[in-house]
């Protein structure tokens, strides 16, 4: 078994039992679109892509940062923990505290997290969310996208195939009437 392989059946177990925001929607279809979403723009990075896996084991699960180090290597373990928030901390900080990761995360993690935020705002077409919610959670992604906007613009020319990940995004932001993003 490859550690890709071993990453997505790890993932999958892992989220057995947790299903979408819409309460029918397995949680691991997330993670496969976020891993789909790399491989279309040409990552092949088996660490990148395993982490894509992995990015919500941490916040969602009772995985460790130890488990996903002695499984999977440092490399894994640092962009999986740059993409979770620590549930221990109080809700105003913990944001605080991921805003900061964002800021400081490598670049392989902002890829994921732009691939990430790409999933969830196409998921929302599906959502039984109240237009409320929906707008709130528009705004917050973008909020994240922002944060990461900068460095993908600075490396855009390193992965030619983003453009197609950000006109997704901006399709869903021109939806819900909200400035679409220039990358």
């Amino acid at each position: 078994m490859t550690k890709l392989e071993k990453a997505e059946l790890f993932a999958k177990e892992k989220h057995s039992k947790m299903t979408r925001k819409d309460g029918t929607t397995p949680y691991f279809v997330h993670l496969e679109s976020v891993v789909s979403r790399l491989k279309s723009m040409g990552i092949v990075n088996e660490d990148v892509l395993c982490a894509a896996f992995l990015h919500d084991t941490m916040e969602d699960t009772n995985t460790s940062f130890d488990d996903i180090f002695e499984q999977f290597g440092r490399d894994v373990a640092i962009l999986v923990s740059s993409l979770s928030k620590d549930a221990k901390l109080p809700k105003k900080e913990r944001e605080s505290q991921y805003v900061t990761q964002l800021k400081n995360a490598p670049f392989e993690a902002k890829l994921i997290k732009l691939c990430d935020i790409a999933a969830n705002l196409s998921d929302l077409k599906n959502s039984d969310l109240s237009k409320t919610k929906r707008l709130k959670t528009v705004k917050t992604k973008l909020h994240y996208l922002n944060i990461i906007k900068n460095e993908i613009m600075e490396n855009k020319a390193n992965v030619p195939r983003i453009q197609s990940i950000i006109d997704g995004i901006n399709d869903v932001l021109i939806h819900y009437k909200q400035k679409p993003v220039s990358i």
